[in-house]
């Protein structure tokens, strides 16, 4: 498929926005997040969020129409994650004005994260493209929002405190950091290995025939060859993912365990570098799950 940038930042910053938002819930839940940061914090998720959706427009044929989508929710991905985005922000700016309490958070958190599951299921829900319906999928989408938004958090209350956060958080961040790694290479092994689950036969209504292509259907690319059959090659897949995985998986783990092992260096100065290479990472990740995802349409190409 092809890359569109506006829709790589869409998920990336919306997803670390959200991601941020629910790690704001659990914290404030758990007692353990200070006052100046909940503002912050929340403004903070609400921009990357707000960015996200912006960008998502500039993907639109005719972006005066969009408000349509959300008549759809009843059967559109589409339409439930632009309901669920918007719906989030009431939860969140209460939030972030000290009103409702607990409540407030127990509303929110769910939001958040059915926002990002909203976000997955738009691809996971695509059968003509099996990359996308993966079952990887919406578990690597809920853990880079967690993993983004968990890094952001983590700076914010460091940057606040001046501390470094406790061993637990820290291990939890390099934890995630690792099981995200781990997903990815899995799931990267796993598109390598599977072919697409029809022939060249099934696609021209020949079933179990072999079929050659004598020429091409077009004289010329059109929009199914454009957005379509994207190519990337396989060196180059290989080098953007070994990338992929230094920014959001190695070097946020190196980043969170050399806090307190350098003088001079404060704790949110490393976690605000783990957050920056967590996000680079997760853009080229989403440049690379749209990138190798092959359509079923391609066969009669």
């Amino acid at each position: 498929m092809h890359p569109a940038l506006s829709v790589i930042f869409f998920t990336t910053l919306s997803g670390a926005g959200y991601g941020l938002l629910a790690w704001l819930a659990i914290a404030s839940l758990a007692d353990a997040l200070p006052g100046p940061v909940r503002i912050v914090a929340t403004l903070l998720a609400l921009a990357l969020a707000s960015a996200g959706l912006l960008a998502s427009f500039w993907h639109l044929g005719k972006p005066l129409r969009a408000w349509r989508a959300f008549s759809q929710w009843r059967t559109s991905w589409l339409s439930r994650e632009g309901v669920a985005a918007v719906a989030t922000y009431v939860p969140a700016l209460l939030f972030a004005a000290g009103i409702g309490g607990d409540a407030i958070a127990v509303l929110l958190l769910p939001c958040a994260l059915a926002t990002v599951a909203c976000t997955a299921m738009i691809y996971a829900s695509l059968k003509p493209i099996p990359a996308w319906r993966h079952g990887l999928v919406l578990p690597v989408y809920f853990g880079f929002a967690l993993l983004c938004g968990g890094l952001l958090l983590a700076a914010l209350v460091a940057g606040e405190t001046g501390v470094a956060p406790i061993p637990l958080v820290a291990q939890g961040a390099i934890f995630l950091a690792a099981l995200m790694g781990a997903l990815k290479l899995r799931y990267w092994r796993s598109i390598d290995d599977g072919a697409l689950p029809a022939t060249r036969g099934d696609a021209v209504g020949l079933p179990g025939r072999e079929v050659g292509v004598f020429e091409r259907p077009h004289t010329e690319a059109n929009y199914l060859t454009r957005e379509m059959a994207f190519v990337v090659a396989r060196a180059h897949a290989r080098r953007l993912r070994g990338l992929s995985l230094l920014l959001f998986a190695v070097l946020p783990m190196l980043c969170v365990f050399m806090i307190g092992r350098i003088g001079g260096v404060e704790p949110s100065a490393w976690l605000w570098l783990a957050a920056a290479c967590a996000l680079a990472g997760a853009f080229v990740e989403r440049w690379l799950f749209f990138a190798q995802a092959r359509h079923m349409v391609t066969l009669y190409y």
